[in-house]
């Protein structure tokens, strides 16, 4: 059996008086962010190593070393949450790839070996994965928002279904008859 490879251990920097009574404040916070910050950084305080207080607070050990290191950059600042929204976007499809999928929609599914005649998001994210628009799966509200970048609305196909028997309306419920509430 070969041995993990043993990352360093990490410790929280030397806390003012100041910073070790907000993070003690912390600890009665309503927010599950700050709560959990503040336990990992107290229990680095107290010298205790990261896998030890991931596995206390049913967490990663990366997620301690965030912790601890955005401590040591920016002070009990590190208590505030951060926007998770990434920096940078990269769209799943480029603009010439986006005008390819817009064309896959003037192609009759059937043709690419599927067994319905009409598109869905989900069946336009499969066939542009499988015919290389895009280099991983993505999901139908990705195609939805490439469309709708390119000014393509989409809607769901309605199904209209009818029937020539006379009394189809009655038998629906469709129409309702007055003499029977009389």
């Amino acid at each position: 059996m070969v041995a993990a490879a043993m990352r360093r251990p990490i410790f929280v920097r030397s806390t003012t008086d100041g910073e070790r009574e907000q993070l003690r404040a912390g600890l009665r916070s309503t927010d599950a962010f700050v709560l959990r910050r503040c336990q990992i950084l107290l229990g680095s305080g107290r010298g205790q190593r990261a896998p030890e207080i991931a596995r206390n607070l049913g967490c990663s050990d990366q997620t301690v070393r965030n912790a601890i290191v955005a401590f040591g950059e920016s002070g009990v600042g590190c208590l505030v949450k951060g926007s998770s929204v990434p920096h940078t976007v990269y769209p799943a499809f480029g603009a010439e790839q986006g005008e390819k999928l817009r064309a896959l929609f003037r192609v009759d599914p059937r043709s690419l070996g599927k067994e319905t005649s009409l598109w869905t998001l989900g069946l336009a994210a499969e066939v542009s994965f499988e015919q290389g628009l895009t280099a991983t799966r993505v999901s139908g509200e990705t195609v939805r928002a490439t469309l709708a970048r390119l000014g393509v609305r989409w809607q769901r196909a309605k199904q209209w279904i009818t029937s020539p028997d006379p009394d189809y309306t009655r038998k629906r419920g469709l129409e309702t008859d007055l003499s029977v509430l009389r």
